[in-house]
């Protein structure tokens, strides 16, 4: 239970871990050496776990997803991109990955699939079985500007029973996305 006392403790936590992804992401090597344009940058927030019947583990998230344009590869199957991103939620869980995601235009409207394998840690919220958990998600992305996006993702975190429970976690979540 949270009380007004220790909500700074827990604030002081999630921007800790958010310097982190953003320290992480700014300085990998494949950002810094990218061309001009081609570092896109997604920011996205939303609600964790929100299928949950009991409803003591529903909060926030927010979270932050980084591609590299130059990385995209056309295929029969569609165009994809590796993905590395992370997230922190209200009650202190965190969940870093690394994945592969596809994507399929419609005009201005993007069709964004993916896959991704990654770490989680519980803090204070929902207990999802093991650290290695896998998240696929499905967004829905609109061209609002040029080279930026908004839209709309749906993503399930589970462990694939691996675990000794997997109660799994749904989030819902909009995203703006910038090319730079």
């Amino acid at each position: 239970m949270y009380t007004f006392s220790n909500l700074g403790s827990i604030f002081l936590n999630m921007i800790v871990r958010i310097i982190f992804v953003f320290i992480f992401l700014f300085t990998s090597n494949v950002y810094l050496n990218a061309e001009e344009g081609s570092k896109d940058i997604s920011i996205y927030t939303g609600q964790f776990d929100i299928k949950d019947d009991v409803g003591d583990d529903e909060t926030s998230l927010f979270g932050i997803e980084h591609k590299n344009s130059n990385l995209f590869r056309d295929t029969f199957l569609g165009k994809f991109s590796p993905i590395t991103g992370a997230f922190v939620t209200g009650k202190g869980s965190t969940y870093v990955y690394t994945g592969i995601e596809a994507q399929y235009n419609l005009g201005p409207i993007k069709i964004l699939p993916s896959f991704s394998p990654g770490y989680y840690q519980k803090g204070d919220g929902k207990d999802l079985g093991e650290v290695l958990e896998f998240k696929s998600e499905l967004k829905l992305g609109f061209d609002i500007f040029e080279n930026s996006k908004i839209g709309y993702s749906y993503s399930h975190i589970s462990n694939n029973d691996w675990g000794t429970t997997n109660p799994g976690s749904d989030n819902q979540s909009i995203t703006f996305s910038k090319k730079f």
